[in-house]
């Protein structure tokens, strides 16, 4: 065993020093023997050997404490709650942190090189006690906790939008900044993060004990005089301040912090000590060799490619891996959302129609301009660039929410949401892969892409979780690391774009700006057609959320109706992406929404949830034309805070009834 450990070791040390040297062999045009001689004399002739000095050494010095310090940070916070799929992106970390500094930047961005770590640890540590409050100390060891830090990293990454659309002259830098950029023009950075990585020892010295006792049991733990809230306060707190430092320098790298303790334990670490040192090494190691790829991309492309992106795709399919192995068909864990009443009356009806009118209504008439609020009729003008966003938006959010409704019914995940199982997300990367191909512009690519994008992503996740069944864990995982991989093709997008580009980032926020009156008919007549689809299929959808055997034994086909039915649902999500661009939560808290208000059938759920997306949609354009007049938000982003802030309070307020 010793002799093993003695070579894991080396062996390891001796691929980092060779993944360091083909680092720098790549980024420096200087040979290997030029660079050896002016590391020991010191003597700077030419730009190459002060670009060799300053730039690239002190990028792989970085890139060896940044892996190895969130590395070590998800290794201690995966063998505190025993939960392997936990990390810093996971429990919220990294997007508290980025929000903070997103505000930072914003508001005082003089502060941001003095104070920079200390508002993003607040930011951190924040965004962590909420993820744990929803989760609660149960729901630390399994899905719950994942579920509650994607809730809450897509809201925070809403809010930072939100602010960086609102301030577009520091979004450029902002996103090289936040897609996780290791890029360095001196030595001051790595001697900013030095004395930060002084708590990297005194980890190591006291968390070993304190997780051997907890992996043997918390019973045992505290049997032995161990009082766990008080050290997972004072761990969690070291964790953070680490963590608030290394996003403040280089932004966010979330998945290392996942891959490399997964990588220490699959080469054997088991010990408590042995898990934590070897995946700093094993960190350090995967962010040299992400950075490794994304410069030699980079060189090959002409653009710049930021090692986040690179880092994304190396683990998004590494959660997929651990989301199939570490959870079953039984496996049925999840959070908890209120029910609400038991009952719809004819009175919700009528408030919710009434609503969604009164919304109509103040969306086309009332508005702000140079002279104040004025409510009025439209003239023929204002009206032809109106009518278009408004019923767009109205139909579009009902279009998501009926296809969210569809999902939650047939894989009997009350958290199933086009944007959450990554079908979005396919229909975003067919669109966005075509125009960056192809150079047509993102609006005339049509909604037959969008759909076959979605169809790919859904064959992908029938694909990879039949054999468990579709239990709702490993749905859920597959579609958030899907989510993640397309996230980093639109970091890169937005690093590398030229101008030509900047419309596609306007769409990927749900945009209806540039809406036409030929696309919202084409809009309305393609939800018209599905939403009677789905009327007269709603007997097989019944059906089939009572289970398939009863669905059988009812005569029904159940594979070629689930067939058709998730046809339908990729089928409505592709027709507002193409049209609106992706948008979030509306489909998972339309269709919930309703059922609190008592919608249990489906047909009442089908129609109700309908007038619920639309009027959150309808709304969510109107405040983003408003709120900042005369700027202007994205629907899509307004939804994102506005759906995201509501679903975050509807999992606090389960967790609390519980």
């Amino acid at each position: 065993m010793n002799n093993y450990l003695f070579y894991r070791y080396s062996i390891s040390l001796l691929l980092l020093v060779a993944v360091a040297i083909c680092l720098l062999q790549i980024a420096s045009p200087l040979s290997l023997s030029a660079q050896w001689q002016l590391v020991t004399e010191m003597q700077i002739q030419d730009v190459d050997q002060v670009l060799y000095l300053y730039g690239y050494l002190p990028r792989i010095v970085m890139a060896f404490m940044v892996g190895g310090a969130l590395a070590l940070v998800g290794s201690l916070l995966q063998q505190l709650t025993q939960n392997y799929l936990l990390s810093p992106m996971t429990l919220g970390l990294s997007s508290g942190a980025w929000l903070a500094l997103v505000s930072l930047s914003i508001w005082a961005p003089s502060l941001v090189a003095t104070h920079g770590h200390w508002f993003a640890m607040l930011g951190a540590t924040l965004s962590t006690l909420l993820v744990m409050l929803i989760a609660g100390r149960q729901g630390l060891g399994g899905l719950p906790v994942v579920l509650a830090g994607m809730a809450i990293n897509i809201l925070l990454a809403s809010i930072a939008n939100a602010l960086l659309l609102t301030h577009d002259q520091y979004a450029k830098n902002l996103f090289i900044w936040g897609a996780g950029d290791l890029s360095q023009n001196d030595w001051s950075n790595v001697l900013n993060l030095a004395p930060a990585m002084l708590i990297v020892p005194i980890l190591l010295l006291l968390s070993p004990r304190i997780l051997t006792l907890l992996k043997i049991g918390e019973g045992i733990a505290s049997g032995r005089g161990l009082n766990l809230l008080p050290v997972m306060i004072g761990l969690l707190s070291l964790s953070i301040y680490l963590v608030a430092h290394a996003v403040t320098l280089v932004g966010v790298l979330g998945f290392v912090g996942l891959i490399a303790p997964n990588i220490a334990r699959y080469l054997g670490a088991r010990k408590a000590l042995d898990q934590l040192c070897y995946s700093f090494l094993m960190g350090a190691l995967v962010l040299m060799g992400a950075d490794m790829i994304a410069l030699y991309a980079g060189q090959l492309m002409q653009v710049l490619v930021p090692t986040g992106t690179t880092v994304a795709i190396l683990g998004a399919p590494l959660l997929i891996y651990l989301s199939r192995k570490k959870f079953t068909a039984n496996d049925q864990q999840s959070l908890s959302i209120p029910l609400g009443i038991k009952q719809l009356s004819p009175f919700i009806w009528l408030s919710l129609l009434l609503l969604t009118g009164l919304l109509l209504l103040i969306s086309l008439t009332l508005s702000p301009s140079l002279q104040g609020w004025q409510f009025t009729i439209p003239d023929a003008l204002t009206w032809s660039f109106r009518w278009p966003r408004v019923f767009t938006s109205l139909f579009a959010g009902a279009a998501m929410a009926l296809s969210g409704m569809i999902l939650q019914r047939l894989i009997a995940n009350p958290l199933a949401s086009p944007d959450i199982l990554g079908i979005s997300a396919g229909a975003t990367f067919a669109l966005v892969s075509v125009t960056l191909i192809t150079g047509i512009s993102i609006f005339e690519v049509g909604a037959l892409t969008a759909f076959i994008g979605s169809m790919i992503t859904l064959a992908i996740l029938i694909l990879l979780s039949k054999k468990q069944r579709f239990a709702p864990s490993v749905v859920i995982m597959i579609g958030i690391s899907l989510g993640a991989l397309i996230d980093a093709l639109v970091a890169f997008s937005l690093i590398s774009g030229s101008d030509d580009i900047y419309p596609v980032l306007g769409w990927l926020s749900g945009s209806t700006y540039r809406v036409s009156s030929e696309k919202t008919w084409l809009l309305i007549i393609l939800f018209c057609v599905l939403f009677t689809a789905c009327l007269a299929l709603q007997r097989s959808l019944t059906l089939l959320s009572a289970g398939d055997d009863i669905a059988q034994a009812r005569g029904l086909a159940t594979n070629k109706a689930r067939l058709i039915l998730l046809s339908l649902a990729a089928l409505l999500c592709a027709s507002v992406t193409a049209v609106l661009g992706p948008l979030a939560f509306i489909g998972l808290l339309a269709p919930h929404m309703a059922v609190m208000l008592g919608a249990r059938k489906v047909v009442n759920q089908l129609v109700l949830c309908c007038l619920i997306g639309g009027a959150l949609m309808v709304l969510a354009d109107w405040l983003g034309r408003v709120t900042f007049y005369p700027m202007q938000l994205p629907a899509g982003t307004v939804a994102s805070v506005l759906g995201g802030s509501y679903f975050v309070f509807l999992l606090l307020k389960g967790r609390l009834s519980n």
